[in-house]
């Protein structure tokens, strides 16, 4: 007979009363053994039990486990837990001093905290090494992957005499200041954020001197260096030739480097984590590039939601988890503002970021003397550098960690909304601190197009300005006032004098229309360049400016840049508040699912371009959606361990399917409609029955997570791809005997076949796709493969005729490939749009229309060519066919300043 539990203690709290309810939950289910509720809900007794006992309150996923196993509510449980979680975390008062806590947030690690600085250990003792054999070192890492806190926290405590610095926009001058303070050979350089040569300074010249002074310096030199810069760096022979012997790599940390990294600073002040805690940022987080400042927020934002001295998986669910920490504390601190402090916020974080043409958006400094002396903007600043979002220096403000930049969806709208403005505003606000350290130099003042330019876009943005920048642009305004009189002056003069050189007039004719031609070629070829810079921000303006710039003047530039306007999108859809994962048509093409990392799923109107309905429920991450052939059931799949089945009339849920013991990462219908697959980080694959919820069957083979399926024509066949570098494909009679596919040499992320079932293909994180001959599944052949993106390809899909397809990839773009002969794919155009890794990619029903999903929180719809378009006539009609809104007559001004409005589609 089994023992009977614990009594609760006595009391009346919140978490009491929490657990007796689950108690008399599972007395009315008829009072199952915690063994018997262990086998239905797939964790351990032990934990069930605990969960019941008052002691703590247990984590989100253990409590939906309990009450799916006493088959309870679980949707109103799921609220519940979310409130005790918020009223238990307002029972303890936030910490006064968060000097005292282990973990430092966004921040990176200096040489004080050495003391909290684990997990590196090996790396240290690397670097250590290669810099015993050679005098000049370069550590290459991803953004987030730590090289700054190596540099700082790992390499110069163990150093008797070092330098520290960061280039900036003026690096010669900085590295001048260096070289004075290193004591001589025995010395060290370390110069953090190399990178800043290319993304601050924007003098060639300077580039080459400071690399110069560096190779040639009397000392030894580490500089820390973003791995995507790494090309750059080649482009300097002395760097070259030093980096031959002298490359140390930060990679992500292993499981053991990771668990250290958490647990020991935590045990340094005297706290303990959850193992459940534990084994989920374990599982989120190790393998994972550029996460140790995402995760190291969240630490501290669970330390500050501890109960007592131990760190709760609660705390960390509630704190936003791995992913939405970041952008919860951005979220909070924003909205506590008031409505002009949200403005300035805004402004504040745009001065922030250095936006890139190719390079992406980095964080720069901002100088005190930058920012105005403005009450509201202290407020802004002391809030955000309190949670340490940003930091605060002798030297100025900037973003703590450029994770910001990537994961606070709010910022990301701001710098996608007027990229070209914020480029023209970097520029001002250069031209406006040299115009002041020349003593107001009037040759340092704008001028002619630059100046109408400037004041165009500033027309619109007057809040943005500071008070020196409102100064410099009035100042370059008064003295080209004054030359345009002492032009006119000039005119009048020349007037009189033609009089009397009336007989030159003929002449006169000729040199002002050849003057007009040679303005209008250089105006094409100067607004072509403006255009290629725009398309990703704005591809509708850039293509109507190609366009005009070719009817301007027909020039080389202007030609190549119209060819390479396509193809484009029609309409953007937002609406999401995080990464959008998938999307899918319904079948006659009228609606688009999409699904995102904010936890809802989207439906929309293809026709009127809007948001018809959110699904919710789900709780965390959805990471997949997808239609049923016949369009009126909507699948979803999320991190929470489940599926969800949807009328897509009404919204309903109907049914949840539960059995996956980690994430849900995909969904697919067979074609019938009648079976849905899954597939999930626990290896396997279920497939269920649509009408009654059952599972039928589940896949096993993969040595590693799923992340996604799909069904060949035949419904019996199905295909899944996984993290262990291999793709399989399964007959539903057979399961016992898959198939594996192996060519990727890295994770398969994702799979597609044709309508027929012919063809499957595989994307990988080799930045390869595969192309397979399935005519018969049961031996599979490679085909083809396909190169191309720069990087992951994340997602592939065919055209309903099975002859053409689409990859989508991290390199921000969509490649559209002619499969006529699918043994030699030819690429027919690559559409750019997106402000971020491009994730999913679908076609219409109709062939003719795609849509993409993106990590810019976006979806795009898009006119797909059917073959590369090489005329320039063809290229005019399908902008004008596609592109909207018309080009306005102030953005007409901006780009062609003087000529009369002619927008290229009337």
């Amino acid at each position: 007979m089994p023992r009977g539990e614990r009594p609760l203690d006595p009391g009346d709290t919140p978490l009491l009363r929490f657990a007796a309810d689950l108690r008399k939950l599972r007395e009315k289910a008829g009072g199952p053994p915690y063994r018997e509720l262990a086998r239905r809900a797939h964790f351990s007794a032990a934990a069930l039990s605990d969960a019941a006992s008052g002691r703590k309150l247990p984590s989100l996923d253990v409590t939906v486990a309990y009450v799916r196993a006493c088959e309870g509510d679980v949707e109103s449980w799921e609220q519940r837990w979310h409130e005790i979680t918020a009223e238990l975390t307002a029972q303890t008062p936030p910490p006064e001093d968060d000097s005292l806590a282990p973990y430092l947030g966004l921040g990176s690690f200096q040489r004080e905290d050495a003391d909290r600085f684990f997990g590196r250990e090996r790396l240290v003792e690397e670097l250590l090494d290669t810099l015993s054999r050679t005098r000049f070192v370069a550590v290459f890492g991803a953004s987030g992957s730590g090289k700054s806190s190596l540099l700082r926290a790992g390499l110069l405590p163990r150093l008797e005499a070092a330098v520290l610095g960061t280039p900036g926009p003026s690096p010669v001058r900085e590295c001048a200041r260096w070289l004075e303070e290193v004591g001589g050979p025995d010395a060290m350089l370390v110069v953090d954020q190399f990178e800043e040569i290319f993304t601050l300074c924007r003098d060639e010249e300077q580039r080459a001197e400071f690399v110069a002074l560096l190779a040639g310096a009397p000392c030894r030199v580490v500089i820390g260096v973003r791995a995507d810069f790494f090309a750059h760096c080649t482009a300097f022979p002395e760097l070259v030739d030093a980096l031959r012997d002298g490359q140390v790599t930060v990679g992500p940390m292993t499981a053991t480097e990771l668990q250290r990294a958490i647990v020991q600073p935590a045990v340094r002040v005297g706290c303990v984590l959850e193992s459940s805690l534990q084994a989920t940022i374990a599982a989120e987080a190790t393998g994972q590039p550029g996460v140790l400042p995402l995760l190291s927020h969240a630490l501290l934002e669970t330390w500050r939601r501890r109960r007592g001295n131990t760190l709760t998986l609660s705390g960390f669910q509630s704190a936003g988890g791995l992913a939405g920490a970041l952008a919860q504390t951005a979220e909070e601190i924003h909205s506590g503002l008031t409505p002009r402090q949200q403005v300035l916020a805004r402004n504040l974080f745009c001065r922030l970021t250095a936006v890139g043409e190719d390079i992406g958006d980095v964080k720069r400094v901002v100088a005190h003397g930058e920012l105005d002396d403005d009450p509201d903007v202290g407020v802004v600043l002391e809030r955000f550098t309190a949670a340490r979002l940003l930091t605060a220096g002798r030297d100025g403000v900037e973003l703590a960690h450029e994770a910001l930049l990537r994961r606070w969806p709010r910022l990301r709208d701001w710098l996608a909304e007027d990229h070209e403005g914020l480029r023209l505003h970097r520029r001002l606000t250069e031209a406006a601190q040299a115009w002041e350290s020349l003593g107001q130099d009037p040759g340092a003042l704008y001028r002619g197009v630059r100046l109408a330019l400037t004041r165009d876009w500033a027309a619109g943005h007057a809040d943005v300005l500071s008070t020196r920048e409102h100064q410099f642009l009035h100042a370059s305004a008064t003295a080209e006032l004054r030359r345009a009189r002492r032009s006119r002056q000039l005119v009048v003069t020349l007037a009189v004098l033609l009089l009397l050189v009336v007989g030159a007039a003929g002449y006169a004719v000729h040199a002002e229309r050849t003057a007009a031609r040679q303005r209008d070629v250089a105006l094409s070829q100067i607004v072509a360049g403006k255009a290629d810079a725009l398309r990703r921000s704005n591809p509708m303006l850039a293509a109507q400016l190609s366009l005009a710039a070719y009817r301007l003047a027909p020039t080389d530039e202007a030609r190549t840049s119209l060819l390479e306007t396509f193809p484009l999108p029609f309409a953007r859809l937002r609406g999401h508040a995080g990464h959008v994962n998938t999307v899918a048509f319904n079948g006659d093409g009228s609606m688009v699912v999409t699904s995102s990392h904010d936890g809802t799923a989207k439906l929309w109107d293809v026709a009127q371009q809007k948001e018809i309905a959110t699904l919710t429920g789900h709780r965390g991450t959805v990471n997949a959606a997808a239609f049923s052939p016949d369009g009126r059931t909507v699948a979803t799949a999320g991190w929470d361990y489940t599926a969800r089945l949807w009328n897509s009339d009404d919204r309903a849920g109907r049914a949840v399917l539960s059995g996956h013991t980690r994430e849900v990462n995909a969904v697919a219908f067979s074609r019938d409609g009648t079976l849905v697959a899954t597939a999930s980080t626990d290896r396997t694959a279920k497939v269920w029955n649509t009408r009654t919820g059952e599972e039928v069957a589940t896949l096993r083979g993969h040595a590693d997570g799923l992340v996604s399926v799909a069904f060949g024509a035949d419904d019996d066949v199905v295909a899944t791809a996984g993290w262990d570098h291999r793709a399989a494909v399964w007959r539903l009679s057979d399961p016992e005997h898959p198939v594996f596919l192996t060519a990727h040499t890295a994770p398969v992320v994702w799979l597609a076949f044709s309508p027929d079932g012919t063809l499957l293909a595989t994307a990988g994180q080799d930045g390869l796709v595969v192309l397979w001959d399935t005519s018969d599944p049961r031996a599979p052949r490679r085909l083809s493969t396909i190169s191309g993106h720069d990087g992951i390809v994340r997602s592939v899909a065919f055209r309903g005729d099975g002859r053409m397809l689409a990859t989508a990839g991290v390199d921000q773009t969509t490649r559209l490939w002619d499969l006529a002969d699918a043994r030699w794919p030819r690429r027919i155009a690559t559409f750019t749009g997106h402000g971020s890794a491009v994730v999913s990619v679908a076609f219409g029903p109709d062939g003719n229309t795609l849509a993409t999903g993106s990590d810019d929180g976006t979806a795009l719809l898009w006119k797909v060519p059917s073959r590369p378009l090489a005329d320039v006539d063809e290229a005019g009609r399908w902008v004008c066919e596609t592109a909207r809104p018309v080009i306005t007559r102030a953005e007409w001004d901006r780009y062609f300043p003087g000529l009369r409005y002619e927008p290229p589609c009337t």
